[in-house]
């Protein structure tokens, strides 16, 4: 099956050679045969012509003897290599150029003139007087007004076929010439098509196989090398996406896994008398905590889901960014307090409108504010900035946290990503928090940076169109 194609090819080669040869040795060498006969023919015609108004009739005017007719005759027969007869006006013969040859008949059995009719020549063994077939052609020989005898001159087809074989050499020579090139043609085709092709073919069926990292070669700048080329950037991609969805399914398993595990283990022990009933409110709050978890996840995950369904559809308003704010840190009350961490509003005076959709800019703020709580030092402070700048309006959450490694900066944008040093403090975190954030900002065509230092803090700033 793989090298149909090709097979397709060579024979559709090898008919087209044959088709050549078969045309060139059956409707060439007719074409080319016919048109020698017609041009041997009207030669042929002129000559008996000339001879018959210039040199025979003075036989019939005394003039000239039966030897002389003879010697001119045989001069023709030479220069012509045919056979010449004199015959009288009853077909009866006078003369020929071949006196000695026993075709040459005393009479003409059924001598019709009119027998070439408007043709100039007829072809075949003439009555049978030849072995082989001659073109004939007929002129009358005329004296006094009078037709007195006619010339007929008998030229063999052989050598008229003689003249098309030395005619169809340089005909064969050129087919072959065009065969081969025809068959360089075939080699281009093979090289630059075939394989290409077979080699693009090889690569669905590997991708089929789900063999993504199959590279097609690219040799080239055409059309077969950007197809190439483009489905090995599909290959690529997809294995990426591929290699992004094991990593977002190994993820959510362990992050389902963990509060899964905890929940069965402490309801087991709970239902087993393990732990003991006065233990209880423990162990519940604990299960609670880690539904908290699950729940949290969850809502995480149908929220980058509308960002991945292309589904979100922003609801944009004008309104206060501070008072947002003000709501936003004031839920964190409870967080803050038992770990004396304090919140600073450096906000400016009057009201700052901006135009955005509310619900999840309240959710970027929360994120970011949530982050900064979790990842910061006890008896420390979270400052959140408003600033503005042209048409635009810049919110900074800065914290005074543990920091991020310069290696992590490129990464905590990615879905599941936890950095080695949150570990140990986010116990509760999803890793899917920056990835909204992320998501939110350039929904509404805008962006969001981050400067860290490791040991020093973090600072998260991002942009909102301004309504002035």
């Amino acid at each position: 099956m793989k090298s149909i194609l090709h097979l397709k090819f060579i024979a559709l080669y090898i008919i087209f050679g044959f088709l050549c040869v078969f045309t060139a040795g059956t409707l060439t060498r007719q074409l080319v045969t016919n048109r020698l006969m017609e041009d041997s023919s009207q030669t042929l015609y002129r000559e008996a012509t000339l001879i018959a108004s210039d040199y025979l009739p003075s036989y019939f005017s005394d003039d000239s003897d039966l030897y002389a007719v003879q010697a001119q005759l045989a001069a023709m027969r030479l220069y012509l290599e045919s056979s010449l007869w004199f015959v009288d006006s009853t077909g009866t013969m006078i003369t020929s150029s071949n006196l000695e040859n026993t075709s040459s008949p005393e009479a003409i059995e059924n001598f019709n003139p009119a027998e070439i009719g408007g043709n100039q020549y007829m072809s075949g063994t003439y009555h049978g007087y030849f072995e082989e077939e001659v073109i004939t052609v007929m002129a009358p020989v005329t004296e006094g007004f009078s037709t007195r005898g006619y010339l007929l001159i008998h030229s063999p087809i052989s050598n008229i076929e003689e003249r098309c074989h030395k005619v169809m050499i340089p005909v064969y020579i050129t087919l072959l010439v065009i065969f081969g090139l025809s068959f360089i043609f075939l080699l281009g085709f093979h090289y630059f098509v075939h394989r290409p092709l077979r080699q693009i073919s090889e690569a669905a069926r590997q991708y089929a196989l789900g063999n993504l990292e199959y590279e097609i070669p690219v040799h080239s700048h055409d059309e077969m090398g950007y197809l190439s080329a483009s489905l090995n950037y599909m290959a690529a991609q997809l294995k990426d996406m591929d290699d992004y969805q094991k990593k977002i399914v190994a993820n959510v398993s362990h992050d389902f896994r963990s509060p899964l595990t905890s929940i069965k283990g402490y309801l087991e022990a709970m239902a087993d008398g393990t732990i003991p009933p006065e233990l209880y409110e423990k162990y519940i709050n604990i299960i609670l905590f880690e539904t908290e978890r699950l729940t949290d996840l969850t809502g995480d995950l149908l929220t980058l889901n509308e960002f991945d369904t292309k589904e979100l559809l922003l609801d944009k308003t004008e309104f206060d960014i501070q008072d947002m704010i003000k709501g936003t840190a004031a839920s964190f009350e409870g967080v803050c307090t038992p770990k004396h961490i304090s919140i600073e509003l450096l906000l400016m005076p009057g009201a700052v409108i901006v135009y955005a959709d509310r619900r999840k800019i309240q959710q970027v703020l929360y994120n970011l504010i949530d982050n900064a709580i979790k990842f910061s030092e006890n008896e420390s402070t979270v400052t959140i900035e408003v600033s503005e700048k042209n048409e635009k309006t810049f919110i900074s959450v800065k914290d005074r946290g543990i920091g991020i490694p310069r290696k992590d900066l490129n990464k905590i944008w990615e879905r599941f990503y936890k950095s080695d040093l949150s570990r140990g403090k986010d116990k509760k975190g999803t890793g899917l928090g920056l990835s909204i954030v992320k998501e939110v900002i350039q929904a509404h065509d805008e962006h969001i940076n981050v400067i860290s230092t490791e040991g020093v803090g973090t600072e998260f700033i991002f942009s909102l169109a301004r309504v002035r």
